[in-house]
């Protein structure tokens, strides 16, 4: 069945719903501030703490993985992304739940070949081109630091 432009476009907009702005943005910038004010909450609470500032990104940041891990588990983020949209992809919580859905969604084809091995389809790729970008950024750190120069 061969279909024209005009034809193929007529039907994707027949298929496609339309997004409500006014309702959407609002939802996702609501979400997304909460989940910022989250890790601000355990930010300043650490430093009241009287942990070193060095270390408190890195406990925040387990922190929100963990939370986000845990209620992709038991499928809340799931909802909570429903409602918020772009506002969950704020960088860690949106990483964490793209690690542990899928390792949830194949954990019926076993602990190897299901949860190991599909945990790492979406999250991957970015761990391994990250590292690589930081051992870029390492040689020519060192490289500028043999000649002399300072960063």
């Amino acid at each position: 069945m061969d279909m024209s432009y005009e034809e193929y476009g007529k039907l994707v907009k027949k298929a496609s719903k339309g997004t409500k702005m006014y309702k959407t943005i609002p939802s996702a910038f609501l979400v997304g501030g909460i989940i910022c004010t989250i890790g601000e909450v355990f930010r300043l609470w650490f430093v009241n703490m009287g942990m070193e500032k060095d270390h408190v990104g890195m406990w925040v940041s387990t922190i929100l993985i963990f939370i986000t891990a845990v209620l992709t588990g038991f499928g809340i983020f799931h909802k909570i992304a429903k409602f918020g949209g772009a506002g969950t992809f704020v960088p860690i919580t949106g990483f964490a739940n793209s690690v542990v859905s899928p390792a949830l969604e194949f954990k019926v084809e076993g602990f190897v070949l299901g949860v190991s091995s599909k945990m790492f389809i979406i999250a991957g790729p970015v761990i391994v081109y990250g590292t690589i970008a930081s051992i870029a950024a390492g040689i020519v750190f060192y490289i500028i630091t043999l000649c002399g120069g300072t960063i």
